[in-house]
This record gives structure tokens, sequence and C-alpha cells, in this order.
């Protein structure tokens, strides 16, 4: 029990040391990080202390600032001015008031009453203030033709539709000017006694039918702002630019910015605001990596993310103010992160992190508008790219800095047509987007070695170089074991193939498997492959099976121990622990059960210290080291009895339990399977025999002229044609 209890003791210790640690390290990142950007108030000295000039500043340049209050005030004044926008609203109404009062007076005409009876309730629908022009109007209703009346009415209705198309507005009528409007859209061919008729009876009827267009006069102000020429105010070199003592103005601040002084105050709030926010965006960093790239929460990748981000922001706040935040190498920081990480991981890295900048910067948003979608696109563009070919890593800065040159114009194209642009300022911006494409492909093209070491993180470039076989380590494999290198290099074709087909890292599958039997060299004669090179005997044969079976389970700790001196990144290990995982040693096994009896002999005695495989790429090594080898002991195997071997393989890992802590599907070991079958048929085919040569070879009788040969390579060849030559020369 107390040994139970302390056990547990070493764990909650454990667990204790580990979350201390990571705590520790998140917040003294998120404590560096806010340092740094808040540190942008001390690099400049200040010279503001609330709000007052704590010295005489004079100007070492011309200076030229925009008096912002001044201008935005003229802005407004000439905005007021501006006429509101009328536009026509529907007038039909207007009409049928026409046609109303036209019906009604017909049927006061038609009523069998007094005149006296018509006259007044026609006065009650005429409200004119003149009395004898209300009598001749009321007379002439009551007391004309029909004919008369009608043309009185068609008139009146033809002067209704000219004024209803030129419009009469509220202002018109404030300002008593409808019976000019009716004079002036009359028809031609009135009489004055007509005139008089027509104006009585519109102006009973007329409202105003214009009304503003809110939308249409807000854009005419916004127009009319945007016309007025900013106030410039011009400091010449030597000028003073703020007196000691001296209250300072937004135009002040201004020119004290542009000649390179910090004029911000950052107080405690504004720190903790900053730190809030940086430790909210770190914060939001590691959950999408812990919920969707677990893989990358291993310290080194987290330690390489947050050197790229203080990096990053140092390179902020160390460029002057006033100098085009467009020179940040954030191109270089999204390249680098997708090389070491994923393209997605560093997208969601720099999202974040710009997120900060802009804020604790103080940068326009049209600045990270631009870089939000530049990194979008290079994220895109570095998963592109073909690793085995460093230029594409130049090529993928050249298409940054062509899309970078696009963003950044069209957005100062649309600003151009809203407010007044320096044509300098566009150029000068476009000119560094394009700059930094280019110089980050670069320098990413440079770090990426360096960083490498420093982090311990194997990339695809790196991946790339161990693939080469002039590797020491590969050269000494081919020399002391060019069995196991053979193997190698036939285990390599098939593991990259296979992991090409189910997603897995084809670079890394191949490198791995190049790599995964370097353990053989400390004892390479005990291993068959060797031994028919050397032409040696067996050795296992002068052992019993127990020492054979150390023997041949040493190769995986042996090659970890070549592997670490000769500099290989960690992940290679798992190649070389995992590629037996656990399994039995089954001839070994065998034959001790044949010299000590099957009660004798445990399984788990014949076993590999394992790990099992738990990435795509070194459970796929397995399948592929002991397929390979298999139908390598095979002669002229048919395609049956190479799917034969490969399924009875998989089937026996599975059953064995060698796969249960990989990653693989039976989807993915079904594809696996098939591509091994292609593979394989590929390098068993068969040949033609050449039977002339072969007939000599049996006679012993071949001829090679000598002019082809040098001396000595000609001498090797006659003493390899002695029938009784040396059974040393065999290892030459």
């Amino acid at each position: 029990m107390n040994k139970f209890l302390n056990i547990l003791a070493r764990i909650r210790d454990f667990l204790h040391i580990v979350l201390t640690s990571k705590i520790t390290a998140f917040f003294s990142f998120t404590f560096v990080l806010t340092a740094i950007i808040a540190s942008q108030n001390f690099f400049f000295q200040s010279v503001i202390e609330n709000g007052i000039s704590k010295k005489d500043i004079i100007a070492e340049k011309t200076l030229t600032v925009v008096d912002v209050k001044r201008t935005e005030q003229h802005k407004k004044e000439v905005a007021q001015k501006v006429e509101p926008v009328l536009t026509t609203a529907d007038d039909d109404f207007i009409k049928n008031n026409l046609e109303m009062l036209e019906s009604s007076i017909y049927q006061i005409r038609r009523k069998d009453v007094e005149p006296s009876v018509k006259k007044e309730e026609l006065s009650i629908l005429f409200d004119i203030s003149d009395a004898d022009t209300k009598a001749f109007v009321i007379s002439f209703l009551l007391n004309s033709d029909d004919p008369s009346l009608r043309e009185a009415f068609d008139k009146a209705n033809l002067t209704l539709s000219n004024i209803l198309s030129s419009g009469v507005s509220e202002k018109d009528f404030e300002n008593n000017n409808v019976d000019e409007i009716i004079m002036e859209n009359l028809v031609s061919n009135v009489s004055k006694r007509q005139i008089t008729l027509t104006k009585a009876m519109l102006s009973q009827v007329i409202v105003p039918n214009l009304v503003i267009d809110e939308f249409a006069t807000e854009i005419s102000r916004k127009n009319a702002e945007n016309s007025v020429k900013p106030y410039e105010i011009t400091f010449q070199k030597g000028d003073k630019i703020v007196f000691e003592g001296e209250p300072v103005t937004k135009l002040k601040r201004d020119a004290l910015r542009q000649a390179g002084y910090n004029v911000y105050e950052l107080n405690w709030q504004g720190l903790m605001a900053i730190f809030a926010l940086v430790v909210l965006a770190t914060f939001i960093y590691i959950a999408y990596m812990k919920f969707f790239e677990k893989q990358f929460l291993e310290p080194r990748y987290l330690a390489i993310s947050a050197f790229l981000a203080i990096f990053l922001a140092t390179i902020a706040v160390v460029i002057p103010t006033g100098f085009s935040p467009y020179v940040l190498p954030i191109p270089a920081y999204v390249i680098l992160l997708a090389i070491f990480t994923t393209p997605r991981v560093a997208y969601v890295a720099i999202t974040v992190l710009l997120a900060v900048l802009a804020v604790g910067m103080q940068y326009p948003a049209q600045f990270v508008v631009t870089f939000l979608l530049l990194s979008l696109i290079a994220m895109v563009t570095i998963s592109q790219i073909r690793y085995s070919r460093r230029f594409d890593l130049i090529k993928a800065g050249f298409i940054v800095s062509a899309a970078g040159l696009l963003i950044v114009l069209s957005i100062y194209v649309l600003e151009k047509c809203l407010i007044d642009v320096s044509n300098t300022l566009i150029m000068r911006d476009a000119f560094y987007i394009v700059l930094n494409g280019v110089v980050s492909s670069m320098v990413v093209f440079w770090s990426v070695p360096l960083f490498e070491g420093m982090f311990n993180i194997i990339t695809p470039y790196g991946l790339a170089e161990l693939a080469d076989h002039n590797q020491p380590l590969l050269k000494q494999l081919l020399r002391d074991a060019p069995g196991t290198y053979h193997h190698s290099l036939m285990v390599s074709n098939l593991c990259e193939a296979a992991a090409e087909a189910v997603g897995a890292n084809p670079i890394l599958a191949r490198v791995g498997a190049f790599y995964h039997d370097i353990g053989k060299l400390q004892r390479p004669l005990f291993f068959i492959e060797n031994q028919s090179y050397f032409g040696i005997d067996n050795p296992h044969k002068n052992h019993n099976p127990r020492v054979s079976k150390m023997l041949i389970t040493a190769h995986p700790k042996d090659g970890v121990e070549f592997a670490k001196k000769a500099g290989l990144p960690p992940i290679i290990n798992n190649f070389i622990l995992q590629h037996h995982g656990e399994g039995l040693v089954s001839y070994f096994y065998n034959e001790a059960v044949k010299e000590e009896g099957a009660e004798n002999v445990k399984e788990e005695q014949f076993r590999y210290p394992g790990p099992k495989p738990n990435m795509k790429e070194t459970a796929i090594l397995m399948l592929a080291d002991a397929i390979e080898s298999a139908v390598r002991s095979f002669k002229n195997p048919t395609t049956e009895d190479i799917d034969n071997i490969i399924d009875k393989i998989i089937v026996e890992r599975l059953n064995d339990g060698q796969l249960s802590d990989s990653p693989l599907t039976l989807r993915d070991i079904k594809v696996i399977a098939s591509t091994f079958s292609r593979i394989l048929r590929g390098m068993q085919h068969e040949r033609i025999k050449y039977q002339e040569l072969d007939e000599k070879l049996k006679d012993n009788k071949v001829n090679i002229p000598g002019k082809l040969l040098d001396e000595d390579l000609e001498k090797k060849i006659k003493q390899l044609e002695e029938p009784n030559r040396n059974p040393e020369d065999k290892n030459g």
C-alpha cells in the first residue's frame, strides 16, 4: 500500500512540475510580447507629459502636417451648404384631386336647386381670397356652356401635367410661389379668363410632389466634403514645433510624430489592456492547436512559434514612426512557420498576431487587410511547392510579391475614389510590398537550416538533404552492409508510394526507410542479406537461438546510437525503434522450441522491445520491411504469390496487435496493400535471357577486349575467370 501511495505521489509531483512549467512558459511569453509592444513608448524620447510639452522641439527637416481639426470643420460647413436632393414622389393623387373637383362641379351644375344654393356649394369648393376673382370663377362654372367648361378643364389638366413633371417642393409653398409655377407651366393659346380659371382650380389641388432623397443627399454632401482640400501647415527646418510648457494639440502631435518622437502616453490601464489581448490571442492559438493540430503542441513547435512572434513584434517596434509598415516581414513569418508546422497553423498564428499588432501598434485597417489576404495567398502557395527543388521557395516569394502588389494597388485605387491619396505614397508602399515578398523568401531560404538546428525540428528541406545518398551514414551502410543498403532502398520506394496514397508524409516515410536499419552496421554479418554478399556462412549456426535473438533484436537500439552520433533528427529514431514494433522473431523462437521444448520457451522472450508504430509512416515501414524481405526470398514470384505474401503479413501484424497504436484505418491498409502489390510487381519483372552470353559464361569463355579496360581491371577480370580462384576474392 505504501509503495502504491509513493507511486501516486511521484506522479502528482511530476504532473505538478509539468503543469507549472507550461504555465510559466505561457505567461513568460505573454509578458515578453506585451513588454515588446508597449516598449514603442520608450524607444524614442517621450516629450509630452500630461498633454504639456516638456521642452522646445525644433524641426530638423521640413515637415508638412494636415490640420485635421480645421479641415474637418471646413468639410462640415461645405456639407451643410449642400441643398437637399429632391426626387418626385407618387403624384397620382394630385391628378385624382383635379378629377374629383371636376366631377363635383358637374354634379352641382346638374342639381335642381336654386342658383344661390349652387353658388354657395361652389364657394365651399374654392378657397379664393380675392372676392372678384371668386365671383367670376363661380359665375363661369355655373353659367358657361359645356364645351367652354370642358375646354377649361382640359387646359387645367395639361397645365397640371407640366407642373408635376417639373415638380413642386415644400419650399415653393413656403415662399408662395404656386401662382408663379402655374403661370410658368401654362399651355399655349390660353385666354385671360381661362388663365384665371386654371389658376383657381389648380391652386385647390396642387400639393408638394418633391421629397428629399436622403441617400442621394448624403452622397452629395460626402462628395462636397471630399472636394475640400486639406489644410496643411508646414514647419520649415529650424522652426519650433512646440515650446516648453505649451499644450500639445493634435496638429502638434502629428508634427512630432513625423519628426520621429513618441507622442503616446501608455498608462497602466493601457498596459493591462495590451496584456489581456496578448493572453487572449495566445490562448486562441493554443486552443486551435489542441483541437485541430495536436501533433504541434510539443515544446519545440511552440518554442519556434513564440520565437518568430517575438522576433516579428520586435521588428515592428524598431521600425521608426512614420515609416511604411509594409516592410514588416510577415510573409517570411508565414512561410517559415508553414515549413516547420503546416500552412494552416501558420495562418492561424499570423491572424491572431496581426490582431495584437494592429491594436498595439495602431496600424491602419488597409494594412491589416493587405497582410491577412497576403498570408492566405502565402499559405496556399507554400502548400504547393516541391521541397526537392529549393528554387520553388524563391518562386513562391515572387508569387507573394505579385499578389501583394495587386492587393495594395486595389486598396489605394479604391481609396483614391473617396479621398486624395498621394501617388508617391502609393508607389512607395507598392515598392515595399514587392520587395517584402522576394526578400522574405530569400530570408527563409537561408534561415531554415539555422532554425532546424536551434529547435531540433526536421523540415521537408532537411529530409531532402538526409535522402542524399552521399550522406556519410548511408555511404557507410553501402560499404559495410550493402545487402541492408539495397534492402533499405527497395523499402523506401514502397514506403514513399504507400505514404502518398494514404495522405501521410511521403518524404518522411522515404527518409525513415533509408535509415531504419542502420543499427545493423554494428554487426552486419549477422544479417542474412549481407552474408551472401560477403560469401560467408551464417554465424548464427555457432550460437544458440537465445543469443541470436539478442543479436538480432539489438539493431534498433544500436541504430539509435548511430543516429545520435550522426546528428540525425529525433523523428528518425521512431523509424529505427518502431519498424519491428513488438514483433516476434519467429525463426529463432521456433529454433528455441525445437531445442528446449515448447513448455520452456515463451513468446515474450523472443519479441522486439518495441514500441509499436504510432505514426502512419512508421506503420507503413513495418509492413514494407517485412513484405519486401518476404518477396525477395521467393525466386521469380508470380502476381498471385506477391498478393498472398502481402495479405499474409498484413493479417499477421493485425492479429498480433502490432498496428493497434497506429492511426491507420482499414481503408488505409487496403490502399497500402494495393500500392505494395503494384510496386513489387514492377520490381520483380522478368527479363529476357541472353542465351549466347549464358552459354559462354557456362563454358567460361567470355573475352572482353583489352582496349575497353585499363590493365588493372583486365587483370581482375582474368583472375575472376580462373576456375580455382582464391575464395577470399569474393569479398573484393
